[in-house]
């Protein structure tokens, strides 16, 4: 398995700051880049593009939270880190909040793409508009605990570089981490979905 921290020269750790890792990968990808191989033969342009796509893989995955805690998992913890299915108690209301939200646009959806009548379609219009305020009020409140975990994550690698804390502690909080941030992923893309289709 390829250490994307190796690869892209960043230290194995739970976070890393955006706009240097843009750098990092920007520069690397410049000087591996497949268009600086065009005048070379057919296996230099093929390996060439494979550590241009490798390094791509690796700036996707270490960017982004939760893609980045899955990797630190797996290298941590020689295995995949396991994607629980049960919703933490506190998250269950917002969850069926969501949930209940997400079935209500679908149904209005439904009814507004069977209506024909321009009076009815103008009257959808203006529904539409309150479905959409009811889905943007809950992507802030998903807004609101991304942001909060994304300070924890700040404050576990802090720890994590210090050694303040057990190893294995912060890795099993890591974990859970991971999951939320896979579940706030999750319904961010239901409620931009759903968003999406309503301002057609």
């Amino acid at each position: 398995m390829t250490d994307y921290f190796i690869l892209l020269e960043e230290p194995r750790r739970p976070w890393l700051e955006p706009e240097s890792l843009k750098e990092k990968f920007l520069a690397r990808s410049a000087t591996v880049h497949p268009d600086r191989a065009h005048h070379l033969g057919e296996a230099e342009r093929a390996a060439a593009q494979e550590r241009y796509t490798e390094l791509n893989a690796a700036y996707n995955c270490l960017r982004e939270p939760r893609d980045r805690l899955h990797h630190l998992l797996q290298l941590e913890l020689g295995a995949l880190p396991k994607d629980v299915q049960r919703i933490p108690s506190e998250l269950m209301d917002l969850s069926l909040e969501i949930g209940k939200a997400c079935r209500d646009t679908d149904a209005f959806l439904a009814e507004k793409a069977r209506a024909t009548s321009p009076l009815l379609q103008v009257a959808f219009f203006q529904r539409g508009d309150e479905f959409t305020d009811r889905l943007q009020q809950l992507r802030q409140r998903v807004n609101s605990l991304t942001d909060h975990l994304t300070g924890e994550l700040r404050q576990i690698d802090a720890a994590w570089q210090s050694g303040a804390a057990p190893r294995n502690d912060l890795l099993k909080r890591l974990e859970e981490l991971y999951r939320l941030f896979g579940y706030f992923a999750r319904w961010t893309a239901q409620i931009q979905e759903r968003t999406v289709r309503l301002s057609f």
